[in-house]
């Protein structure tokens, strides 16, 4: 099962007061619009989102078909093969991509102690 990018999506309280905690640690920022609350900062390979006021929790992600660069990549798993694979195994889906779609989806599992897991596919 080929997941894709990894990375942490953060519910942060002050998106400019960890954005600056991030720079310190070395990471910068690589996508998205502070003025509308989210930041994707990366640091060599390693890869966070900063939210404000967009979840509650913290999010573990695979982008299934984007490389650790957010770059296309053409030999992946569709999104929804690996939900088929997933619910196969028993694996219950918190929510599911629609499976008559191609492109860009995204469902939510969440682990035995209750740590979202979102599979978010962009291409």
């Amino acid at each position: 099962m080929k997941l894709g990018a990894f990375s942490v999506s953060l519910a942060v309280k002050d998106i400019h007061v960890s954005k600056a905690f991030y720079e310190n640690l070395g990471f910068i920022v690589f996508a998205g619009d502070i003025e509308r609350n989210y930041l994707i900062m990366k640091n060599g390979s390693s890869v966070i989102g900063l939210f404000q006021g967009m979840f509650e929790n913290n999010i573990m992600t695979f982008n299934p078909g984007w490389d650790q660069h957010a770059k296309a990549i053409e030999d992946f798993d569709d999104i929804r093969v690996i939900q088929k694979q997933l619910k196969n195994k028993g694996i219950k889906l918190s929510s599911e991509a629609d499976e008559k779609t191609t492109g860009p989806a995204n469902f939510f599992v969440e682990d035995p102690d209750g740590n979202s897991i979102l599979f978010d596919q962009h291409v």
